[in-house]
């Protein structure tokens, strides 16, 4: 039988439970991640306020709850998520995406690898998020003109991003999370290359299984977008004399139509238009003003017995429909686009952005398109948007960073302060790496720098930054101090090591890395990690081996997004551009994660030698 520790004190079992609950909100898609974190941090301090901790000098302060908004890991966060904005802003990725894009007219099987390469690089310094959106209508256009299937390439390039993102303490903000927790507790600061070697032998074992072996795990899906797009077409209908429309009012038409018909404006002359209101008569002559798709064009020609008209030239087989200066483009939601359980009447979107939306594409399939009402469909995280509309409105929409658009129709921006943008993030780099500044004072910098150079502006800014990884960084911070202060760490690390009882000190430190990685694919990664690193510096302590091993083992550990697509925004994005299944990533991503996992636990004893 085995004897766990005693129970500890009833605020620790407060803590604990409350981060039992906290990690249940936290994968709950329909709940907002700052909903959920507001939550959590109001019921730690009204808790610890009402229900004091300690008595006397030894009280805990419910103040210190709040200190996780002013820590120098979320500072650090904010700051290279503006610099990285500024990247994307002024066009500085835009040569690598030109360059990638010839490589692989030469040799798909060597471009692979490759791009996988590439974007592990980058990712290492530059948020992965607009990394995939830069390659996505890349790859997707590649495999178009190469006939190579999109799915066996997009599902191991947005992985490789992932794995690029652990060579580095800036890579990702979990990095940064554990790296500040654990100084925070005492031991000695990470450097941002500290862990680069086993990093890259990880990596490189990573994208090996990549490369050869998961394109042939992954099945042929069918992309989210085909190219047969319900494109909106805008024509006119001419009333020819005695037809069926001839002398009928807007609403008969309208209830001849089934409802469908929308007519935007009725042209009496070359001069005259009128609205088209429900008692309007239309007259032999007149010309309705319609947009839909070319079915159903085709349909009200025929019902209303009229001519269908593109400008002034009648539609036949010789003359199809056309609309110049149209492009589609695929917008993905995720966890901080305002259209997260939102609809789109809700946020006036058509109105707002000027683009109509054709499609709702959910999982890879068409949960609603035109002609159906798609305003009250209440969006979810994952869904993609087919839109139309102007050159300046899709260039719009990618400006104003609210969402994430994936558009291989329009070139991508690049101006002149984009080398002004790489230089000041390798200042921000080398200054953290050097020691020369800690990296939320470079960062806070660089973000000064992207100011006064005009790689951005204080609307750019306010973009770049998310509320959700704000409060989820400043919720899990301070469940992690409420954790340590209540001595439910020692509880916990006591626990596991009661649990482990029996195995060697590889066995435990392999225990660990598998159990982050399969909390990072349940819940969120960074909370993952704020709740781990004491956790595991604790359990170092109590077996009397080096902290930041274990520390590490929560960083690797926490970084194993891979086996589900909600574990990480860049898994929705690519699951939704090649149209993959929940099955698909655990076919190649759970073996990857037990790969890895091994990698890690035979890499990093090695690493401190126990």
């Amino acid at each position: 039988m085995i004897d766990l520790p005693p129970i500890p004190n009833e605020h620790a079992l407060f803590a604990l439970l409350l981060t039992v609950f906290a990690l249940i909100l936290f994968s709950r898609d329909r709940i907002p991640l700052e909903t959920s974190s507001l939550f959590i941090i109001v019921a730690l301090t009204l808790t610890f306020t009402l229900w004091p901790y300690g008595a006397g000098a030894d009280r805990l302060d419910p103040i210190l709850f709040f200190t996780g908004f002013g820590h120098q890991a979320l500072i650090a966060v904010c700051a290279l998520m503006i610099a990285g904005h500024g990247l994307v802003r002024t066009g500085a990725l835009e040569p690598v995406g030109r360059t990638l894009s010839k490589l692989w007219s030469v040799s798909p099987m060597l471009s692979m690898v490759s791009t996988l390469i590439i974007a592990a690089l980058l990712s290492a310094f530059v948020n992965n998020t607009p990394i995939v959106v830069l390659l996505l209508p890349i790859l997707i256009s590649v495999s178009i003109r190469t006939n190579t299937r999109a799915s066996s390439i997009l599902m191991p390039i947005g992985f490789a991003t992932i794995l690029g993102g652990m060579a580095t303490t800036i890579g990702t903000s979990t990095n940064l999370l554990v790296v500040s927790v654990a100084a925070d507790l005492g031991l000695p600061r990470i450097g941002m290359f500290d862990f680069f070697v086993p990093a890259s032998v990880v990596a490189g074992v990573g994208i090996l299984y990549l490369w050869l072996i998961a394109p042939r795990l992954l099945p042929d899906r069918e992309a989210a977008m085909p190219d047969a797009s319900p494109r909106l077409f805008t024509a006119h209908i001419k009333v020819p004399k005695n037809s069926f429309a001839d002398g009928k009012t807007m609403r008969e038409l309208i209830e001849k139509t089934g409802g469908r018909l929308q007519v935007t404006r009725i042209r009496k002359s070359e001069q005259t238009y009128i609205f088209p209101l429900p008692d309007a008569t239309v007259r032999a002559g007149d010309r309705l003003l319609v947009k839909d798709t070319p079915q159903n064009l085709k349909e009200f020609e025929t019902i209303l017995e009229g001519q269908l008209y593109s400008g002034e030239q009648m539609v036949d087989e010789d003359n199809p429909l056309s609309e110049k200066g149209q492009h589609l483009a695929e917008i993905a939601i995720d966890r901080g686009s305002p259209l997260a359980h939102r609809t789109l009447s809700e946020l006036r979107f058509a109105d707002t952005y000027q683009v109509i939306t054709l499609a709702i594409h959910r999982k890879g399939k068409v949960l609603e398109s035109m002609p159906s009402s798609m305003g009250t469909v209440r969006l979810r995280l994952g869904d993609v948007l087919l839109v139309q509309g102007s050159h300046e409105s899709i260039e719009e929409l990618k400006r104003r960073g609210h969402f994430l658009v994936l558009d291989a129709t329009t070139e991508l921006p690049h101006t002149h302060r984009a080398s002004r943008a790489l230089v000041i993030m390798s200042l921000i780099v080398l200054a953290a790496a050097f020691g020369i500044l800690p990296i939320a004072v470079s960062a806070t910098c660089g973000a000064l720098l992207m100011l006064a150079t005009n790689c951005l502006d204080w609307r750019d800014i306010q973009r770049a930054l998310s509320a959700q990884v704000i409060f989820i960084v400043a919720a899990s911070l301070a469940l992690g101090n409420a954790l340590i202060m209540t001595g439910a760490t020692e509880y916990l690390a006591s626990s596991f090591l009661v649990l482990a009882s029996g195995l060697s000190a590889h066995g435990i430190f392999a225990g660990l890395v598998f159990l982050m990685a399969i909390m990072t694919n349940i819940v969120s990664n960074n909370a993952a990690a704020v709740i781990g690193t004491p956790i595991a510096v604790s359990i170092a302590q109590q077996l009397g081996l080096p902290p930041e091993a274990f520390v590490l083992a929560v960083l690797f550990g926490a970084n194993m997004s891979f086996a589900t697509p909600m574990a990480y925004q860049t898994n929705l994005l690519v699951m939704n551009a090649a149209g993959y299944n929940f099955s698909d990533f655990l076919k190649v991503g759970l073996p990857l994660t037990i790969l890895l996992c091994a990698v890690v636990s035979w890499v990093i004893p090695a690493m401190y030698q126990f």
